[in-house]
């Protein structure tokens, strides 16, 4: 019995690329000889997309459609895509086709030998601009060395989720999340599809420079305890280096009365002080931190634990 496929595909004013997209997921699927269903998730748009989407529903039984009652962001939107989604294996594909839905047929391929996880990594992206690959490139750098989940660079949300997959996604509770995230945080057997992504075929993108910011900013904070500890390092190495320069200022002044005439005066006594003072603060902060990195792990209410397969 072949295995049945969902696609989810997350809108948010793409009235210029819906029948084009529409037609091209109708096509490579018809090809690849499975039942599927499509599932949009309409993000709030302001154009015309919801009435093309209502449209299109009506004409094919296979479309099915979910209309927020606002803008919640793209990542709300594969969340609810993905809690709908029936398939044994769910495609999550942007509505824009700068993800090539003629990809697809490698997709299920992998997924059929085996892969519980197919990701579409990005090598290229055709219009990039310098601003946007720069930051991109930064991004996945800090992540490497700070982040808890390994993360490979320029993945993106393209990607075949196998229905143990989303099944163990449906569990997390987050609602500040990163998609892709949290779906490399779950583990499984994965593999990669690399490709070049196409130019953005019409209207804008949804992502302002401010909202990348943003979303990298939360995934700094959701996916690493480092910028909470940081406090604590900055304060122990604060600390260390300045009862050192104490000890010797001390020493040097009043223990072996100042043989090599660096005349410390008062202030700069007070200001190795403070600086001291200042290190045991962030230190404490620091102490404080992991306090608070155990509430934010209790709070994500994240699974103990996940298993891919059992034989009980």
């Amino acid at each position: 019995m072949d295995k049945f496929i969902s696609i989810v595909v997350p809108v948010y004013n793409e009235e210029e690329n819906l029948y084009l997209l529409y037609g091209s997921l109708k096509n490579i699927l018809s090809t690849c000889g499975r039942d599927y269903e499509i599932i949009f998730v309409d993000d709030g748009s302001t154009d015309d997309s919801l009435s093309i989407l209502q449209k299109l529903s009506v004409d094919d039984s296979r479309i099915k459609l979910i209309e927020f009652s606002r803008n919640f962001g793209k990542e709300a939107a594969i969340s609810a895509g993905l809690f709908f989604a029936t398939g044994n294996g769910v495609i999550l594909i942007d509505a824009d086709l700068q993800h090539p839905p003629e990809l697809i047929p490698q997709f299920l391929g992998k997924w059929e030998a085996g892969a519980d996880l197919v990701i579409g990594v990005r090598e290229k992206n055709q219009g990039e601009s310098l601003v946007k690959k720069l930051g991109s490139s930064v991004f996945y750098k800090i992540m490497k060395w700070i982040g808890e989940t390994k993360t490979v660079p320029r993945a993106t949300d393209y990607r075949l989720l196998d229905r143990k997959v989303v099944d163990e996604f449906n569990r997390l509770t987050e609602r500040n999340r990163i998609t892709r995230g949290l779906i490399d945080w779950l583990g499984f057997k994965k593999d990669y599809i690399y490709f070049t992504a196409n130019k953005r075929n019409g209207g804008r993108t949804g992502y302002s420079y401010s909202k990348l910011t943003k979303l990298a900013l939360s995934s700094f904070v959701s996916h690493s305890l480092f910028p909470l500890k940081l406090a604590g390092y900055l304060g122990i190495t604060i600390t260390f280096f300045s009862a050192i320069l104490g000890l010797f200022v001390f020493s040097e002044k009043y223990l072996l009365n100042d043989p090599w005439h660096l005349y410390f005066s008062g202030p700069a006594l007070l200001a190795i002080l403070i600086l001291f003072l200042i290190g045991i603060v962030l230190t404490c902060l620091g102490l404080i931190a992991l306090y608070i990195a155990n509430i934010h792990s209790e709070v994500s209410n994240r699974p103990l634990y996940i298993i891919r397969d059992k034989k009980i």
